[in-house]
């Protein structure tokens, strides 16, 4: 097994990301801090890319690190439990980036490289599979 979902669940995947970033846009601008926010914020996640320069098996827990739901989630939590609108929306912007990222077919990644991941392999063909590597990285 190569690592990498198939059939019909990754038919889903990607349109769960479409979900996730529509809804993620609409709840931002009901509690959001403004569109100039939204823009300056989105990309901030992809900012753990700079993991890879440390290596492939550290560019993976960054990357997969801030592309988990876990993180958004807990801001979002953390935001409405103390009326924290900053960590709302930072919670809402993170699930956009991350639903936005997941409908175009970039999922977490295999301490192998930036190419293998769980939606299937991104960038040139490599000799290396996600399988010689072992599991996920966190």
């Amino acid at each position: 097994m190569s690592g990498e979902t198939t059939g019909a669940v990754r038919v889903v995947l990607r349109p769960e990301g479409v979900l996730v970033l529509i809804a993620a846009c609409v709840a931002y601008s009901k509690f959001g801090l403004g569109r100039g926010t939204f823009a300056l914020w989105f990309l901030a996640p992809d900012l753990s890319f700079f993991g890879f320069l440390a290596g492939p098996k550290v560019g993976s827990i960054a990357y997969n690190s801030a592309h988990s739901y876990s993180g958004a989630s807990c801001c979002i939590s953390a935001g409405l439990l103390v009326s924290a609108p900053i960590l709302l929306s930072a919670g809402m912007i993170w699930c956009a980036h991350i639903g936005f990222d997941r409908a175009l077919g970039y999922g977490l990644k295999y301490g192998t490289g930036f190419g293998f991941t769980h939606l299937g392999r991104k960038g040139k063909k490599t000799a290396v599979s996600p399988s010689q590597q072992g599991e996920l990285q966190p």
